[in-house]
């Protein structure tokens, strides 16, 4: 065992100008003046221009840089495994957005080639997104419903799928335009921080209802029913409950197909989980899968025997690009700012997880301009919105992606199946892209989780988590991420209003401060109470501050001044009584003393000296009486009167009587010192300072210390 030593450290304890003057504080600075940065702004060379090109265009900062031995094996496998996943999905997804599945291969294509030249991170798959898509579908469904293009024939009224289709398209262009134009906006004015408002339980209950919500509308293709469509508020329970309405009239064929699509999805994704580190690349099951689907259903007859549903036609090639319809912006600009939050947020996250992961920076704003040039460039080429993919992301990182190549690989693919390959899933069963779409949503789903985790970390969180997945559910996704916004705003000023104050305590043998209702071992030190608040003090909850300073401490400060005031007041006016007894005495002593002391002028008396009495003398002069030295007055008393009188004052001033009960009042008769504990206030306003000065006012009038600690 080692011997115990003791430090003892001396210094100087310095006061705000005794520090100015030792640390040599100066007004100086070290940021440029304003001409000098408006000079510094205007001057142009070419390294600047080079660091200006570089920054909005960073393609160009990393590909010539690109090591190609190092770097392109891995990248190229990671590109055709994401393309794989691009196909299959793209098609899934676009039926959510209610657009043909073509749609869903364009946007697999332009906007990723955006992307890559405009983003900094490295490991991320920009595209089709079931929640985005969902959202989107809102949309288009809500501006063009079936209702609106009914047209009569031969056999009874029809939906007008081909102009229902073209209106749904221009739309959703015109969505992805708008959407896009407000993240390059944001992006321009430096308003990446935006996304810092939105808590993580609040996006991952947002996603996980969005979840549920597109799980909600592949119900009808696992089943082979035909629901009623319902949009806005309650849409998610009427179908769910229309949906169990029609189960009797289930397809047995679709819930095979989905039943067996569903049960080898999730076990190849789960070998594909559990070897990662021995599988060269992860089982392109979901392609596979297209692939057997459409080989079946053709060469099976399918479609002629059983009616089964598909996808339909596939045009192959592009389209020439269009301007898309702003009249459309009016009706959608809620949705498209919407649309630009959430994709950006979702965007953001797992850019910041692969960036901390493999140690590189990502820049917010530069991330915010390149997924809203991917959604305004792509919309002019028939593009619906894009957002990063969970599970393509997680399949490009592990398959060995470098960089953003891995991007460029995957959209060559893509051109060859939009080109050629494309039409070949014309016969691809819609029950297979179902399934598809409710494997993907596993991450999601597993996020439920999230309920026992805040609900052991932070109640607060736990509710914000239930709010926002309740409002998602039942008012639908647009009115719902604005609802859950607000509730999240109203915590963060609920927090700050009404914040959890504490008397700190010392842990024996520890140099620790806890609570001492929470901790048991903690104790507080005889005579000081330390009062710690858990947020900042302001002007809204200053005198809250206040008043739980007084109940924690034990200190009625009101009852405690008035009393103490009350008691002066009583010294005061006994005090004066008698010092005005003690002058009404002193006036007739004073008018004795001058009867006995003074000179008189007598007629000659008839007492001659030797009558005086024994001890007493006489002192004689022309034409004056006798006056009489021998008394004495007896001085002893005022003297000491006004000495008791002087400190009985002064001790007033120092030691207060308090009487027993008001004691009670006190947590602790013996508590000198008040300590309040300031760490956690990051910035004063006029009513903290008031507030300050009235604590600092009130408990020296009570004659007790306080201390500031933790500025």
């Amino acid at each position: 065992m080692g011997t115990e030593q003791e430090y003892i450290v001396q210094r100087e304890v310095l006061d705000q100008v005794r520090l100015d003057e030792v640390a040599e504080k100066g007004n100086w600075t070290t940021k440029p003046s304003l001409s000098e940065r408006v000079k510094e702004s205007l001057r142009c060379s070419v390294s600047k221009l080079k660091r200006t090109v570089v920054s909005w265009v960073p393609v160009l900062g990393w590909l010539p840089q690109y090591q190609f031995k190092e770097n392109f094996a891995g990248d190229f496998i990671s590109g055709c495994s994401v393309a794989s996943m691009h196909l299959p999905q793209g098609m899934a997804y676009a039926p959510l957005a209610a657009l043909p599945p073509v749609f869903g291969l364009y946007t697999s294509f332009f906007p990723v080639l955006i992307f890559v030249i405009f983003t900094t991170s490295k490991h991320i798959s920009i595209g089709t997104f079931s929640v985005v898509s969902m959202m989107a579908g809102t949309v288009t469904q809500r501006l063009a419903p079936d209702q609106n293009f009914i047209v009569n024939g031969t056999n009874g009224s029809k939906v007008d799928t081909e102009a229902r289709d073209a209106a749904r398209v221009q739309i959703a262009c015109a969505l992805a335009l708008l959407t896009g134009i407000f993240q390059i906006l944001l992006g321009l004015v430096r308003f990446g921080f935006v996304v810092n408002y939105l808590s993580q339980p609040l996006i991952r209950a947002y996603t996980t209802a969005s979840a549920c919500q597109v799980a909600c509308t592949q119900l009808k293709f696992l089943f082979g029913v035909s629901p009623a469509l319902y949009s806005g508020p309650l849409s998610f329970v009427y179908t769910v409950v229309d949906v169990c309405r029609l189960l009797y009239k289930t397809r047995l064929v679709e819930l095979i197909a989905s039943l067996i699509s569903l049960f080898v999805l999730i076990v190849i994704k789960q070998v594909n989980f559990r070897f990662k580190e021995k599988l060269f690349v992860p089982i392109p099951i979901e392609l596979i899968l297209v692939i057997l689907g459409t080989i079946i259903t053709h060469y099976g007859g399918l479609i002629g025997k059983f009616g089964i549903s598909v996808v339909g036609k596939i045009p192959s090639g592009f389209r020439a690009p269009f301007v898309p319809n702003a009249s459309y912006f009016p009706s959608i600009v809620g949705d498209a700012f919407s649309l630009a939050i959430v994709s950006y947020t979702i965007n953001i996250a797992l850019s910041k997880t692969f960036a901390f992961k493999y140690g590189y920076r990502v820049d917010n704003n530069q991330e915010l301009v390149a997924v809203g040039l991917s959604n305004t460039i792509g919309s002019f080429f028939y593009c619906y919105n894009v957002s990063s993919s969970m599970s393509r992301s997680l399949v490009q990182e592990t398959t060995g992606c470098k960089t953003q190549v891995t991007g460029i690989i995957s959209s060559v693919f893509m051109l060859i199946i939009i080109v050629k390959v494309g039409s070949l899933f014309e016969e691809l069963p819609k029950a297979i892209l179902s399934s598809i779409v409710f494997v993907n949503l596993t991450l999601m789903f597993m996020q439920l989780a999230d309920v026992y985790t805040l609900w052991k970390t932070s109640k607060t969180d736990l509710l914000v988590w239930l709010v926002t997945f309740i409002c998602t559910i039942l008012l639908n996704l647009d009115i719902g991420l604005a609802a859950a916004v607000g509730f999240s705003l109203l915590t963060f000023i609920f927090r700050s209003q009404l914040p959890r104050y504490y008397i700190l305590g010392l842990v024996p043998g520890t140099d620790l401060y806890l609570d001492i209702e929470t901790y048991r071992e903690a104790k507080e030190i005889p005579g000081i109470k330390i009062f710690r608040s858990s947020a900042t003090m302001y002007h809204i909850s200053s005198e809250m501050y206040l008043d739980a300073l007084e109940k924690k401490t034990g200190f009625d400060l009101e009852t405690l001044l008035m009393a103490k005031r009350k008691r002066e007041a009583a010294q005061k006016r006994k005090e004066e009584k008698e010092l005005k007894k003690a002058t009404q005495g002193n006036q007739e002593q004073n008018k004795l003393r001058r009867l006995l002391n003074g000179r008189f002028f007598f007629k000659k008396s008839r007492m001659s000296e030797e009558e005086f009495p024994e001890g007493q003398t006489s002192t004689k002069g022309p034409d004056m009486g006798e006056v009489n030295w021998g008394y004495q007055r007896d001085t002893s008393m005022f003297k000491l009167d006004s000495v008791t009188s002087f400190q009985s004052v002064d001790s007033i001033k120092k030691f207060p009587q308090i009487d027993e009960e008001e004691k009670g009042r006190f947590s602790g008769s013996d508590t000198h010192s008040i300590i309040l504990d300031m760490t956690t206030t990051s910035f004063v306003d006029v009513a903290t300072v008031n507030t300050l000065k009235k604590i600092f006012r009130d408990f020296e009038e009570l004659h007790l210390d306080v201390y500031l600690a933790g500025c």
